[in-house]
Order: C-alpha cells, then sequence, then structure tokens
C-alpha cells in the first residue's frame, strides 16, 4: 500500500506524466544534483554461483547496492535506484540511470564517480605527490555541498530494515526500500515535484 502511495523519488512521481517529465527535467537543468551509492549486507545467499554472484570482494560480503540523487539543498530525492549487485561500480550504476536525465545535466559525486565528465569530482592526489592547498580547499568546498545527500541516506537508514542486515527474502528488497524512501519524503513534506523551485 505505501509503494502504491508514497512515490520514492521526484522522477517516480512524475514518469507517468510525459509533459511534467520533460519539464521537470527541464527545471532540474538549472541545478547541480548531488549522486552517491550505499550498500546493505543480505543474508548469503545459498549455493557456490549464487554466493559468486553477489558477492563483493571490495567489502567481503554480499551486499546489494543503492544509489541516490538528491537535490543540491538535501530537501529531496530526485532518483533513486535499489537492488544493484554490491560488486557493480558506482561509476557504472550511474551510467545505466544517466538516461533519465538530459545530456547536459551537471552532478556532484565522490572519487568513485571519476571518469564521467558531468560529474564535479574531488581532486585525487597523485602518485607520490601532494595535491596544492587551493586544490584542498576546493575540496573541502565539495565535500561540504555533498554532505546533503550522506544526510538523505541517513534518513533512510534510520529504518532498521534499511540499515541493518536485510533478513526478508531478496525478491521484497526493492519493495520494501523504495517504500523506506517514499517514508522519507513524507517526512520531509516533499509532496509536490516542484516544492524546491518556490
Amino acid at each position: 500500500m505505501l509503494r502504491e502511495i508514497l512515490p520514492a523519488s521526484q522522477i517516480e512521481e512524475v514518469e507517468g506524466n510525459s509533459e511534467k517529465y520533460l519539464e521537470f527535467r527541464r527545471i532540474l537543468g538549472e541545478y547541480e544534483l548531488i549522486v552517491d551509492s550505499a550498500e546493505q549486507v543480505i543474508q548469503r545467499p545459498l549455493g557456490y554461483q549464487e554466493q559468486k554472484k553477489y558477492y563483493s570482494g571490495k567489502k567481503k560480503m554480499h551486499p546489494l547496492k543503492n544509489q541516490f540523487i538528491v537535490l543540491p539543498n538535501g530537501e529531496d530525492i530526485v532518483d533513486v535506484c535499489v537492488g544493484q549487485l554490491g560488486k557493480t561500480s558506482d561509476i557504472g550504476l550511474f551510467r545505466e540511470t544517466r538516461h533519465k536525465f538530459d545530456a547536459e545535466q551537471k552532478f556532484i559525486g565522490d572519487k568513485a564517480d571519476i571518469g564521467e565528465n558531468v560529474i564535479t569530482t574531488p581532486h585525487k592526489k597523485p602518485k607520490n605527490s601532494e595535491i596544492s592547498q587551493r586544490q584542498k580547499s576546493e575540496n573541502q568546498q565539495l565535500s561540504s555541498r555533498r554532505i546533503r545527500v550522506e544526510h538523505m541516506i541517513c534518513k533512510g537508514k534510520i529504518f532498521r530494515v534499511a540499515s541493518e542486515k536485510f533478513r526478508l527474502s531478496r525478491h521484497r528488497y526493492n519493495q520494501v526500500i523504495m517504500a523506506v524512501c517514499g517514508l522519507v519524503r513524507l517526512r520531509l513534506n516533499c509532496s509536490c515535484f516542484l516544492s524546491f523551485n518556490t
């Protein structure tokens, strides 16, 4: 019932109406959206092939990955992509969902998103060298803007089902996490998809 009445994101709220969707994409183009990913551990699957499919060598566990794209002021979830394999790279996941936005849409990301020209990322420390003081200052400024998406992810993790090991059946994962996102948006009083523009 929650999934039916509470859209998990602004895009989900308008994608059924092509006219509103195009207008929404146009308005978003005026902003630099913030993108980040978070992982949630699931119970270890049965069978070697299933375990191999879900296992992330980097995290040494069996996680599912969720991507959040939020407004620059952190007031609403623009788009959410949930239930991807934990071993999927952040930049790979972003490229899969890129088509939902205009080609000129700008984003702010972290070092995991380096390699995409529409995403502003922090300066990376060169091998056997240091970044300049100016670059450090720019990284700090970028981090102070990016923190908004971290706060949004934390709001979702208030719900234990979204923060602890997911113990329900995996086929219910997307529905549960999307419902949590809908509840977060309800709590933020983001019922109107253009509320940030008023």
